[in-house]
């Protein structure tokens, strides 16, 4: 159990830095809630923070299930959970409403967070440390993972504080390093494993971005 973000940030922070040294590392975060995690790890590694943005394809009747998720890059990449559309029997034209209104919120916060800057094109050669305040189905990390693996980086580090065991041997099969702090039995959602889970704000992401770029 965390107690927030930044604790469960540190705790991260401490874990890669025994795991280390990195060889020109970078910190992405998954925003917004991957941002306070992944600034406490930039700080403490003294590595640069940006963020990659991925948006979660939510379920007809149950927007929190992914059946998959978008994320940016040339070409932006949809990754599909296969499985779960056949079996809600998900169409084509649900598929193409939820694919488009996530692309217009992906779009707003690459533009917000920070405005025609790219990091995907500067990753080559890079060690990538891949940074969400957990993992729960897993689908917006594999499409991180996706676009990330594309840019031709040294390495690519998933670091979480709190994740599902069942998820973790296909975590390791895209990246080449997983570090988790706990892997709790039941595992019912990412928030249920902090004592404070509030929604991270732009706001915040915003001021967080900026002053790891003024650090």
């Amino acid at each position: 159990m965390f107690i927030d973000r930044v604790e469960a940030g540190e705790r991260l922070a401490e874990a890669l830095e025994s795991a280390g040294p990195f060889e020109n590392p970078i910190i992405l975060a998954l925003p917004r809630g991957g941002v306070p995690v992944a600034y406490e790890v930039a700080k403490r590694l003294h590595a640069p923070l940006d963020v990659i943005i991925v948006r979660k394809l939510g379920a007809p009747f149950n927007k929190e299930f992914a059946i998959g998720a978008l994320v940016e890059g040339e070409p932006e990449r949809v990754v599909l959970n296969e499985e779960a559309v056949y079996r809600l029997g998900v169409d084509k034209r649900y598929l193409d409403q939820v694919v488009a209104e996530e692309r217009e919120e992906l779009h707003r916060r690459q533009e917000l967070y920070r405005g025609s800057q790219n990091p995907l094109k500067h990753l080559e050669g890079k060690t990538v440390i891949l940074i969400d305040d957990g993992i729960a189905t897993g689908y917006t990390m594999k499409a991180a993972l996706a676009a990330i693996r594309e840019q031709n980086p040294a390495a690519i580090i998933v670091a979480v504080p709190v994740a599902p065991a069942d998820t973790l041997d296909e975590m390791e099969r895209l990246a080449d390093r997983v570090v988790v702090l706990e892997t709790p039995e039941p595992f019912w959602a990412v928030g249920a494993h902090y004592e404070k889970f509030d929604q991270t704000s732009d706001e915040e992401v915003i001021e967080l971005l900026k002053k790891a770029k003024e650090s």
